[in-house]
């Protein structure tokens, strides 16, 4: 089987978390899947970066400030790589470019259109481990742009689509899908199966298990989306075509 596994940026925190994430990525091409990863950056990687670039420019570039917002998912994707290959199994970090990710030229908010080239194929047939950045992609024009809100849960459905993954499963911090907040209602229920329309509906309300432009995408491609907890076991929340 393909996999794509996405882990967000609190399942990334430190470098105990990314050992953790990386044991569940392993143990996923131990069960004979080939596995592609998909990473946030950590933590308030991406607050402390747009803070920095505040210092410098009021009114910084938009082609400039997705070329540095970038990098924070590429630190995570390398380090990500170097603890998976510590763990003894072969790993490659690719940035959004180099997995071929194309999107339109919007800068901050680009729309993902196709992947190009076969480079993520490749590394899988020779065995290894695929981290990919989340967030990013290149336009036509060769530039870095970024993906917006939920970039990386949008990276990770759009790779599942292009690569016909048999799973796409998205790590938080929650243990999946709910009715209504689990932090406000203590009577709130956890869902096992949840339809993309109605995904979309708790996603727009302000559920921020998933978002918007990601579950979009995931009904267009009809990929099927398992969320998980990064903390602690259980079959978490699948969103599908319901019948």
């Amino acid at each position: 089987m393909r996999i794509v596994q996405k882990f967000g940026g609190s399942s990334l925190a430190d470098g105990e978390r990314i050992h953790r994430a990386a044991e569940r990525v392993i143990r996923a091409a131990q069960e004979g899947n080939q596995v592609v990863v998909v990473v946030s950056a950590q933590g308030d990687t991406t607050d402390h970066l747009i803070s920095a670039a505040s210092d410098i420019s009021a009114a910084p570039s938009k082609r400039e400030l997705d070329s540095y917002l970038a990098t924070g998912e590429q630190m995570s994707a390398c380090l990500m790589a170097m603890a998976i290959q510590a763990m003894g199994h072969p790993a490659i970090s690719l940035t959004g470019w180099q997995a071929g990710l194309m999107t339109d030229g919007n800068y901050g908010d680009a729309r993902v259109l196709r992947l190009s080239g076969d480079r993520i194929g490749r590394e899988l047939a020779a065995g290894k481990i695929v981290v990919v950045t989340g967030f990013q992609g290149v336009s036509s024009a060769g530039d870095i742009v970024t993906l917006g809100r939920g970039g990386s849960d949008t990276t990770a459905v759009a790779l599942a689509a292009f690569l016909g993954a048999d799973k796409c499963q998205i790590y938080t911090d929650v243990d999946g899908v709910y009715d209504r907040d689990p932090r406000k209602f203590s009577d709130a229920v956890r869902l096992d199966t949840i339809g993309y329309d109605d995904m979309l509906r708790l996603a727009r309300q302000g559920a921020q298990v998933l978002h918007d432009r990601c579950v979009e995408l995931a009904k267009e491609h009809d990929v099927k989306i398992q969320v998980l907890s990064s903390f602690r076991p259980g079959p978490g929340t699948m969103v599908t075509a319901l019948p």
